[in-house]
This record gives C-alpha cells, structure tokens and sequence, in this order.
C-alpha cells in the first residue's frame, strides 16, 4: 500500500497540460473558440449573440485573454469602426479536440442540438 501512496503523492501534471487547461478551463473560452471555429471571424455583438449568458464584460476579459495565449486574433478596420476576431492558426488547430468534445458530449450529455 504504500508504493500506490508514493505513486500518487509523486504523480505531477505536466506543465504544458495545466497551461493549456488554465485557458481551455476557464468559462466562456471554450465556446468562444468553438463559435469562432463554427462560423470564423465574428464581430464582438456576434459573438456575444452566440454566448447569450456571458456577460459583455467577461467577454472582453476572455478575448483579450485568448488574444495573449494566440488563439484569437482581433482586426480593426482603419476605413470603419468594425473590429472583428478569428481564431489564428493556433485557434484553429482546436477543430480536431472540439470535434472530439462534441462526440463525448454526445454520447454521455443526453438529448439536444
């Protein structure tokens, strides 16, 4: 019994896995990439229409946290006063893991979309 106790008090996670869970783990994130991944660059009313229970504070905060990860990119229009955000190549190289969260969420989350 305690060789298991050994092994789990010795048991780290990796670095790399708890930084990208430090931003896929917070809310709002992940249906912010999968908005942007469903529909590609969106302005931020568009975004906010997508996510209706975020309030538009949040929504600032978690883009602007997406922006300094490099997930999302945000684009201002010098001509107007459109701003608009996409996914970078980084954001988009998600569309495998959320397909694979859809699947799961599928199987074990019951009736829905």
């Amino acid at each position: 019994m305690s060789e298991t106790m050994t092994t789990m008090t010795d048991f780290k996670l990796c670095p790399k896995f708890e930084r990208t869970f430090s931003i896929l783990g917070k809310k709002w994130n992940g249906l912010i990439i999968e908005s942007l991944l469903a529909q590609g660059a969106l302005r931020f009313k568009d975004i906010a229409s997508s996510i209706d229970k975020c309030s538009d504070r949040m929504l600032v905060e978690r883009l602007k946290e997406l922006e300094e990860a490099g997930i999302v990119s945000r684009t201002t229009h010098d001509d107007s006063a459109l701003i608009e955000y996409r996914l970078t190549d980084k954001g988009r190289d998600m569309q495998d893991m959320m397909d694979t969260i859809h699947a799961w969420s599928d199987k074990w989350n019951g009736e829905g979309c």
